[in-house]
């Protein structure tokens, strides 16, 4: 792969969590995008917070302390290093193209500026999906125009979500930690537990 990387993803931002997964290289990348959303940090998130790229070349040095959780599950992953790039469309920071690297080491100077590139290129596909008007969401950036992006958040998520506070008689963020928690503890992704909710399969105790 490119820039000695095995895994790139990209993800979404909508309000300060990751929304979805619009593109992975493989199954294997995916699984380490998804963990961003099922544990509430990581790489994306940050690059998106700072709009700035987040390069992290090696998980297992003992003086990182950055993600508590995020950082474990991926070391059991055999992932070393964690590189995002802020993508941004129309002047907003929407999203982060993630890299992932199983050996630890920096991206070189070149390479670096090739991911930057790509993070730019990676913009343009998701200009395709705002039906609404562009130059309405450069002047104002909470119009409508931006919540086509909100389209793409992991739906049955939000179902399982509505679920659970049905279910347990809990406001809807206190639902998705449950959610999340549940995903974490069994070592599964928020869109299996969400899906298993749904097909009731599983039913999470209200205490």
């Amino acid at each position: 792969m490119l820039f000695g990387i095995e895994g790139a993803a990209i993800s979404l931002v909508f309000s300060g969590v990751t929304t979805g997964t619009f593109g992975a290289s493989d199954a294997a990348a995916r699984v380490y995008d998804e963990l961003q959303f099922t544990v509430g940090e990581g790489p994306c998130l940050d690059s998106v917070a700072t709009r700035a790229p987040v390069l992290v070349p090696d998980l297992a040095k003992p003086n990182s302390v950055r993600w508590p959780l995020y950082r474990p599950a991926m070391l059991d992953h055999k992932i070393r290093g964690v590189f995002a790039i802020p993508v941004v469309v129309a002047g907003e920071f929407v999203g982060a193209l993630d890299f992932f690297k199983t050996q630890p080491g920096e991206l070189p100077v070149d390479q670096l500026a090739g991911a930057v590139i790509a993070a730019e290129l990676a913009g343009a596909p998701l200009l395709d999906l705002m039906h609404s008007d562009l130059q309405a969401a450069v002047n104002d950036p909470s119009s409508d125009a931006w919540a086509d992006f909100n389209a793409l958040s992991r739906t049955e998520v939000s179902q399982a979500t509505g679920m659970l506070v049905a279910q347990l008689g809990v406001e809807p963020a206190e639902a998705l930690v449950r959610l999340r928690a549940h995903a974490y503890a069994t070592n599964r992704s928020a869109t299996e537990v969400a899906r298993d909710i749904l097909d009731r399969r599983l039913r999470l105790e209200a205490d």
